[in-house]
């Protein structure tokens, strides 16, 4: 027989949008370190590569919020349901 299973831990509480804003702006890094360095004309996509990880950094940290604001209404809504019909 296998010992009770330990209850889970408690979700570690991060801050998303700092971490979307940390990619955009290493992705802005890269970007700038390759136009100085300059790149041969076969190799120029990396550049667009750069501005896609930028733009979607950027769509993080506008959409992060939105989406932790909606979960905890979402929760907030369960546990009002949940106390209701007690």
């Amino acid at each position: 027989m296998s010992p009770p299973r330990r209850p889970d831990p408690p979700p570690m509480q991060t801050n998303d949008v700092r971490i979307a804003a940390a990619g955009a702006l290493a992705w802005a890094v890269a970007l700038v370190v390759l136009l100085i360095v300059g790149l041969p004309a076969e190799d120029r996509w990396w550049l667009w590569v750069c501005c896609a990880g930028i733009v979607i950094g950027l769509f993080g940290v506008w959409y992060t919020p939105r989406l932790q604001a909606g979960r905890a209404r979402q929760e907030a809504d369960r546990a009002a349901k949940r106390e209701a019909s007690r």
